[in-house]
């Protein structure tokens, strides 16, 4: 794997750090040389993987729809380090279901933006009270590629992250002036530890099958290590003026619609041009 210098040194906490895409952040922000903090709600898990590391990789209890949790993880990375470099608002939820908007529920909208959005708010909100002094500092969301192209995740979970990326744009423009860098990284579907826990193992599997034969970019599968690589890129310093992205880590799924293409060359042998 190769090492991000601009990670060396550098404080990141990476809420929703205990599973799924935020637990392979955790190692390759680690692993290139950054103080990790991990929050999540999933305490075991936390504190589980600062086990499998070192004493640069803690755990802090932290439900990012509560801005006293928000609050008191930002302090408690400030008593101890000092300062705040990279703040990685990661902590997302899957509720409800793909269908009709006549059948959703309320109660999945609410759920799903108290911790989506509402976390990733309050996540923006304290990490720049602490930023905007230092005048330095990256902001990081995990928002989908459901931001980009339709259909692919329920009405509540959709609105919960196209409202990510919009947040990031306003914030990139007014935290700009501090020297402060906001950016988004927006995945395909991938698979997670949490989902099959959630939904079950073989249901899960089936869903993956499902997402790759539809996918754009054959012959290799998204992980969430695709999804954490291209985090730590944009926290770097090799980002270091790269400000309102979302970079959509899709394998073109988002920009390509390869139905006729499909149509034309279905039954024919694919014939190198000479």
């Amino acid at each position: 794997m190769a090492i991000i210098v601009g990670l060396d040194g550098k404080v990141a906490i990476i809420t929703g750090g205990a599973s799924g895409i935020g637990e392979a952040a955790v190692h390759h922000f680690w692993r290139n040389g950054a103080k990790v903090i991990i929050a999540d709600i999933e305490d075991d898990l936390g504190r589980a993987i600062c086990d499998q590391l070192d004493e640069s990789a803690i755990y802090v209890h932290c439900d990012v729809s509560k801005e006293e949790d928000i609050s008191n993880l930002v302090d408690t990375v400030i008593t101890k380090y000092g300062k705040l470099d990279i703040m990685y608002n990661n902590a997302g939820i899957i509720e409800g279901f793909v269908g009709s908007i006549i059948n959703a529920k309320k109660s999945d909208l609410d759920k799903i933006i108290g911790v989506n959005l509402v976390g990733g708010f309050l996540g923006a909100k304290h990490a720049a009270r602490v930023m905007v002094p230092a005048r330095e500092g990256s902001i990081l969301f995990t928002a989908s590629a459901c931001a980009t192209i339709a259909g692919l995740g329920s009405h509540a979970y959709t609105a919960s992250k196209c409202a990510l990326v919009g947040l990031m744009t306003n914030l990139a423009a007014e935290l700009g002036q501090y020297g402060i860098r906001v950016n988004c990284v927006s995945p395909y579907a991938v698979t997670t530890t949490s989902i099959a826990k959630k939904y079950g193992e073989a249901n899960a599997m089936k869903a993956e099958a499902l997402v790759q034969s539809v996918a754009n970019l054959k012959e290799t599968g998204m992980t969430v290590d695709d999804v954490a690589n291209a985090a730590v890129y944009l926290a770097s310093d090799e980002a270091s003026y790269v400000s309102g992205l979302n970079l959509v880590v899709d394998g073109g799924f988002s920009v390509v619609n390869p139905t006729l293409m499909m149509a034309q060359t279905q039954g024919r042998q694919w014939v190198q041009p000479q």
